[in-house]
């Protein structure tokens, strides 16, 4: 910790000469002006997040502990609501460090220059993170602290290999027993729902079919009625059967297959003495790996508060926990999910992800969601 705080000091000094003007480009990167503190500097750390279950009163309490530093929040509904907060107070920033966003998002915040280096990474830090954490992004400006590949989940009591066998491809779902039985959380308004379209994208860059993408079986899946909500928890616990979903109010129980992550069946074991009737899809090109970071808000009043802060997050003793605290995988290398309960053995690993770099992401997410809102109005 000492060390950190002394490299922290010295970034605080030398910030004035970090950076140049966010418009300019050399060799094709980004320069960003280092901005101002946004806020006064009263000694807390302000970070901006979703309400991310791993940061728990406990491990706040003892990160306060540790440091000294107290911590609040400035909380939003999903990562597009951490990225358009931040968009909103670009030259006055509330917050000190970002929580939340995801490899659907980050380009977007790089590119408005919205974060600032954190030296974190530049301590060689990044040889403990795995490398399909460090595959989307593995830059100076974020870093990542959970993840787990984002796919379809079906309830195995609607799909009994008897009178509904398990889809074989996505187009599947079309069909006459599928329908109304679907529930997707729009891309529009959440982060799970974007990832889940991404990988449509390469999906159907890839089948045999050219004359058909993404947007055509979007198309073909409102027709067949399928329920679009507007984030994933709507999606899972009101409308899925196969979750916990049941024992919540507002269940409404219409949909047998909906979009969550492949290590959800594992979850519902985990908390069910080893039960779940949930398992899930992990079609070819259909899932996607979901990385969530964490980094310097570009504004910030307390930096080193910030810095020891993602320390904290990304030590062993902290992000090992994330299985159990935040129901995804670590970042770190050497840690899995538990096998108590069966958290393990009812969560699949993709064979084959959907592969689209966040640059692209970044360039075309725009068109996309017009044509996904096209398709499925």
């Amino acid at each position: 910790m000492k060390t950190k705080l002394i490299l922290c000091i010295l970034l605080l000094v030398t910030a004035s000469t970090a950076g140049c003007l966010g418009t300019l480009e050399e060799e094709g990167e980004l320069y960003c002006e280092v901005l101002p503190a946004g806020h006064e500097d009263d000694g807390k750390l302000r970070i901006i997040s979703y309400d991310v279950l791993a940061l728990s009163d406990s491990m706040i309490e003892e990160f306060t502990n540790e440091t000294g530093y107290e911590v609040e929040f400035i909380k939003e509904d999903d990562a597009g609501g951490i990225l358009d907060q931040m968009m909103l107070t670009k030259n006055a920033q509330q917050a000190d460090l970002m929580i939340g966003l995801d490899n659907t998002y980050l380009q977007t915040a790089i590119e408005n220059c919205l974060l600032r280096d954190t030296i974190y990474t530049s301590n060689d830090n990044y040889q403990n993170i795995s490398s399909s954490a460090l595959e989307p992004y593995s830059g100076p400006l974020a870093v990542p602290f959970d993840q787990g590949p984002v796919c379809l989940n079906y309830d195995e009591d609607f799909v009994d290999g008897e009178n509904v066998t398990e889809p074989t491809s996505l187009w599947d779902l079309t069909d006459e027993v599928w329908k109304g039985k679907t529930a997707f959380p729009s891309p529009i308004t959440s982060s799970p729902g974007r990832s889940f379209m991404v990988a449509t994208i390469d999906y159907f860059e890839n089948d045999d079919d050219e004359n058909t993408n993404a947007f055509d079986w979007w198309k073909a899946m409102a027709e067949n009625d399928a329920i679009f909500t507007s984030g994933w928890t709507e999606a899972y616990e009101t409308h899925y059967t196969g979750g916990y979903g049941e024992y919540t109010t507002g269940y409404i129980g219409d949909a047998h297959i909906t979009v969550s992550y492949c290590q959800s069946p594992g979850v519902e074991a985990y908390y069910g003495g080893n039960y779940t009737h949930s398992t899930s899809l992990v079609l070819p090109k259909a899932t996607i790996q979901q990385v969530e970071y964490t980094g310097i808000v570009n504004g910030a009043a307390n930096i080193i508060a910030a810095e020891l802060f993602i320390e904290y997050l990304l030590s062993p003793e902290i992000n090992a926990q994330m299985p159990e605290n935040n129901l995804m995988y670590p970042v770190l290398e050497g840690y899995e999910l538990p096998e108590t309960d069966g958290y393990r053995y009812h969560s699949d690993t993709p064979a084959e992800n959907a592969d689209i770099d966040i640059e692209r992401i970044n360039e075309e997410m725009q068109d996309w969601l017009e044509e996904w809102k096209t398709a499925t109005d």
